[in-house]
């Protein structure tokens, strides 16, 4: 690691000394069960989330915090603080909405409860994105505070109360009320490092395309010891439909995609990858490209879910009418209504047999890529580096978060960063979510930097 300076090192001093506020407030985060689905969990647990935000925020100094209902019906929680005259504006963001726990079982330790486990802290929310929200708290507890000396820059926060659920309520905020979003960077804490320790700005996203195809082959189910053969078989159809999206390599092949795109940031490594992903023995990787091509540089289809009889409860038939979800990820450069339409023409054109194919479109997302010649990253960079001793390093994302997209449109001169605390071993959505809490001090300490160097190096 190199050298501090002055600067840097009070910085790091005093957010080491805030870690412990750090795991109080993340503790009592993680306990308010914020899932934004009422028909899982009460809506009051959300409505304390935000409650909880709009105080500990005022006390880290930020302004006039304050709950905002979007077109969704849930709230966004928003706040501010002017800097220096002529100061440029960062716009820090999270979101206090969590997944579900899924399977309470299969949690090693109770998912509403932080739980700290070799040198981890697990937890629903704890990294996705309940402890981005507590690096934004030491930050700018690190800089300002109560004591109210202030910040280098104009800020603005917002925090979204329903991004895992897609419902889009912020996104439709954006234009109805540009006002809480303006500002020159804007800081998506809602991604994280590449691996454990390796400063990373996300700059590429995959858009997403969801369909549902429904084949039928009958007026209804026939017994297939008696028509089995010749009787055409909805479901046998379906699964040579769904074998046409990739070739024998497991490239994804929907035709009027492109297929050959290359990832120029930084690579994955195959084992690497095998074991984020659980790879068992013997078991290929799909793809002729490298990790980092198929992940973030070409399109992937995946099958979701198929609607036949169970192998428990199924019967001596031929199926008449059998349905399946795809869901398809492209990268930059490709727009996502476009490939939906040309999912749309393969697997209409895949059916065998003379089948009848309803292709039902689902939600879609554009991809996103960051711009990233600015002051802003050049900011980033050095601050990442000063808080971790390494360069930063640029990675893409299989996820979507539309956001962006709207963001961008609305303020295309904005600069826009992904950044968090999030890296592969947090294990986000799943069961045993955790937290490495060097990663929320190293991240804090780079987002005290930022907001300290920005204005200087425009």
């Amino acid at each position: 690691m190199t050298a501090d300076s002055a600067e840097t090192a009070a910085l790091r001093a005093r957010i080491r000394e805030l870690m412990p506020r750090a795991k109080e407030d993340l503790t009592r985060l993680v306990a308010m069960r914020s899932v934004a689905d009422p028909r899982q969990f009460p809506p009051e647990e959300c409505a304390e989330t935000a409650d909880f935000l709009v105080r500990a925020f005022t006390d880290a100094g930020l302004r006039d915090m304050r709950r905002v209902t979007t077109p969704d019906g849930t709230d966004a929680v928003v706040g501010h603080a002017p800097g220096p005259e002529g100061a440029p504006t960062v716009l820090l963001y999270c979101h206090y909405d969590v997944q579900p726990p899924l399977d309470d079982a299969a949690w090693r330790t109770p998912p509403f409860e932080l739980t700290e486990r070799d040198g981890r802290w697990y937890g629903r929310g704890a990294a996705d994105c309940k402890g981005n929200i507590a690096m934004h708290l030491t930050a700018l507890r690190a800089l300002g505070g109560p004591e109210g000396r202030g910040f280098p820059v104009n800020l603005k926060f917002v925090a979204e109360g329903s991004e895992e659920q897609g419902t889009g309520g912020l996104e439709q905020l954006v234009p109805q009320q540009p006002e809480l979003f303006a500002a020159d960077a804007l800081l998506i804490c809602d991604t994280g490092n590449f691996a454990l320790g390796l400063p990373t700005a996300t700059t590429s996203l995959r858009g997403l395309t969801n369909v549902v195809v429904t084949v039928s082959t009958l007026k209804g189910e026939m017994h297939s010891g008696m028509f089995g053969g010749p009787a055409p078989d909805a479901l046998a159809a379906l699964v040579r439909i769904l074998d046409s999206l990739r070739d024998d390599a497991g490239n994804t092949t929907v035709r009027g995609l492109d297929g050959e795109g290359s990832w120029d940031g930084v690579a994955y490594p195959v084992e690497q990858f095998r074991a984020d992903v659980g790879a068992l023995d013997g078991v290929s990787l799909l793809g002729t490209g490298s990790v980092a091509d198929e992940l973030w540089a070409r399109p992937a289809v995946t099958v979701l879910g198929i609607d036949c009889p169970p192998v428990v409860g199924s019967s001596a038939a031929v199926q008449a009418t059998v349905r399946a979800r795809v869901s398809l990820r492209v990268p930059p450069g490709t727009d996502a209504e476009k490939a939906r339409a040309a999912l749309t023409d393969h697997l209409v054109s895949a059916a065998p047999w003379g089948a009848r194919v309803e292709v039902e479109p689902e939600s879609a997302g554009q991809p996103f890529r960051a711009r990233t010649d600015g002051p802003a990253y050049r900011a980033l960079g050095a601050a990442l580096r000063q808080a971790y001793g390494k360069e930063m390093v640029e990675s893409g994302q299989g996820g979507s978060i539309p956001l962006c997209n709207v963001l961008a449109a609305q303020f295309p001169d904005a600069e826009i960063a992904l950044i968090g605390v999030e890296e592969p071993g947090c294990l986000i959505h799943a069961p045993n979510e955790s937290v490495d809490p060097t990663e929320i001090e190293n991240m804090a300490l780079a987002e005290a930097l930022f907001l300290s160097t920005y204005a200087t190096s425009r």
